[in-house]
């Protein structure tokens, strides 16, 4: 009866420790030195100049007013800079998923400005509540699924997608369309109607902004592209020369709004796309500063907890989704952000602009925040991304435009998925039909080695030693069996086969399909005559092993530990002198 209790008491400890702890909030706050204030202040107020005209153009590329990117970033900076478990990160509108936002609210809102940012609130708030259930259930691991050559296709495909949805902005034609070839057939045939003002405007700003990235790659370009801008638009009147403005902008703060429930059921599943992109995007921008700055390992439990309390926050208070962005962290770092007292410091400026400054922003030309969206957009195509993927491998370079193919073709998430889908498909063919090799003895060098990167090797006669480079799985368990038996084969051409031993260091995992393999080379081993013996067998494989029940096929005096155990077994059943045992 105690040894049950006990068993209770084991598992109930188990399943409590596998639900995940609510992040501390400010954590960043112990062991905070007064020596990282100056940075810390300095880095905010460099974020929010750069944040402020990004956010408010995200926001149109989102299909909301430019307002909605401020009222976005306040609670997306606040509450992340609570419970992040990222010292630098800054969260906030970015780019893809505010074009995400675009392509699931636009079919929904039917034309309805008042219905369009219900819903992309609405959006927020779905994309928190599964944030915080997929962080209850564990499923930080997603974001692992992102590998390199999708990332970089990806990117390049939102970029594309981006810069297509400022040409009406930056150009003046009228541009219509539910997707990016509508938008590109409509802007052509428009194209007569562009405006020659909006056209040299929005030019200027974006040579202005790549000249300073060229010759002064430190000063904020879109803050002093939005300052002579606004001093542009004080001055003369843009939009009598036909250029069109931001327009009527709510001054103070927004007001919590909560969304009907009806609207949360019907975007569920769209919002499990804006969650794994964001999510995965979070977990890769994070991780990577966090590795420049030594600050240790990025919790994915506690950043899906931030997360999704940040988009909860900004949906409450009428957003849109949010996730981190690349280039507002690394201009912080930059600046010497070493908190995130610095995404604190942001939130108090963007205040400050909501309450005085929102006069100002109704006289801001649209073709300005077009530029400045192109600008980032551009920045975002990793040219020698790609060609590192190319000087690699050859079937990396392929995902990464399989990635690029399928945003530009099925839009972003269902993209995502495909490339995804790709990258596991290549995976899985490469541990499907793995490496092989026969072992043998090389003068000089310790440890067992392929005898075809060592000609030279010196086999022990009547032993077979074979190594298969993977896991042992359904994918490849009749390659495995097949190879092995060719293995066998080759080497009875040079004598007769006594012993075959099967270096398991590989297998580090098995199904029962594989093991069924292992079960039938045995046996057709053994009606030759030859013993099957395993080798470098990990506690975890024996218990495989056992359960499935080829291990007391085998027999437990054939299951070896290390490769010098299982030879000097073999040279001791064959009675071979002392001296071939060693090595």
């Amino acid at each position: 009866m105690a040894a049950d209790h006990r068993q209770v008491t084991r598992g109930a400890v188990g399943w409590v420790g596998r639900v995940p702890r609510v992040p501390r909030a400010l954590g960043w706050v112990h062991g905070y030195r007064r020596a990282w204030l100056r940075g810390d202040v300095l880095a905010g107020v460099t974020v929010a100049a750069y944040l402020v005209p990004q956010v408010m153009a995200y926001a149109g590329v989102a299909g909301l007013t430019p307002v909605a990117g401020l009222w976005a970033a306040l609670p997306a900076l606040t509450i992340y800079a609570v419970f992040g478990s990222s010292r630098q990160l800054s969260v906030g509108p970015e780019s893809t998923t505010a074009l995400m936002t675009a392509a699931t609210i636009g079919p929904l809102a039917t034309g309805d400005p008042g219905r369009y940012a219900a819903l992309a609130a609405a959006l927020a708030v779905v994309v928190g509540l599964l944030a915080l259930i997929a962080g209850v259930v564990r499923l930080g691991f997603v974001a692992d699924l992102l590998s390199q050559p999708i990332l970089v296709g990806y990117l390049a495909g939102v970029a594309i997608i981006m810069i297509v949805g400022q040409l009406g902005k930056t150009t003046g034609v009228p541009v219509s369309g539910k997707h990016l070839y509508g938008e590109v057939a409509s802007f052509v045939h428009h194209v007569g109607a562009a405006q020659v003002s909006t056209i040299a405007l929005a030019a200027s700003v974006l040579v202005f902004l790549f000249l300073l990235e060229w010759r002064w790659p430190g000063v904020p370009g879109p803050l002093l592209a939005v300052v002579l801008a606004t001093a542009v638009a004080a001055v003369f009147d843009l939009r009598a020369r036909g250029i069109a403005v931001v327009g009527g902008i709510p001054g103070g703060l927004p007001r919590p709004t909560p969304p009907a429930a009806e609207d949360l059921v019907k975007l569920v599943i769209p919002a499990l796309g804006v969650l794994f992109v964001g999510f995965t995007d979070n977990m890769l921008t994070a991780r990577a500063f966090a590795s420049r700055a030594g600050h240790g390992e990025i919790d994915a439990g506690g950043e899906l907890f931030a997360l999704g309390a940040a988009n909860l926050g900004t949906g409450l208070l009428s957003g849109f989704p949010v996730s981190s962005s690349g280039s507002r962290t690394a201009l912080g770092a930059a600046a010497g952000s070493r908190s995130q007292l610095h995404s604190l410091v942001a939130v108090v400026a963007v205040v400050g602009v909501l309450l005085f400054l929102h006069p100002a922003l109704a006289a801001f030309p649209t073709a300005v925040l077009g530029a400045i969206v192109i600008y980032a957009a551009v920045r975002l195509v990793d040219v020698a991304g790609f060609r590192r993927l190319a000087r690699f491998r050859r079937s990396e370079l392929l995902l990464a435009l399989a990635a690029l193919a399928g945003v530009l073709t099925f839009d972003i998430f269902y993209g995502i998925l495909i490339a995804v889908a790709l990258s596991l498909a290549d995976l899985l063919t490469r541990v499907a039909r793995p490496h092989d090799a026969i072992l043998a003895r090389v003068p000089g060098v310790e440890g067992m080695h392929d005898i075809d990167d060592y000609p030279g090797a010196e086999l022990i006669t009547g032993l077979v030693m074979y190594r298969y480079d993977s896991p042992i799985f359904f994918a490849n368990a009749q390659n495995f069996r097949r190879r092995a038996l060719a293995a066998v084969g080759e080497m009875a051409r040079r004598g007769p086969v006594e012993w075959f031993v099967l270096n398991m260091e590989a297998n580090t995992e098995v199904d029962i399909t594989g093991l069924d393999a292992l079960e039938e080379l045995r046996a057709e081993l053994a009606g030759r005559g030859i013993v099957v013996a395993l080798a470098r067998v990990k506690q975890e494989l024996l218990d495989a092993l056992v359960a499935h029940g080829v291990a007391s096929r085998i027999g437990a005096g054939r299951i070896f530990p290390t490769l010098p155990a299982a030879i000097a077994a073999y040279t001791e059943a064959a009675g071979l002198a002392d001296k071939s045992a060693r090595g």
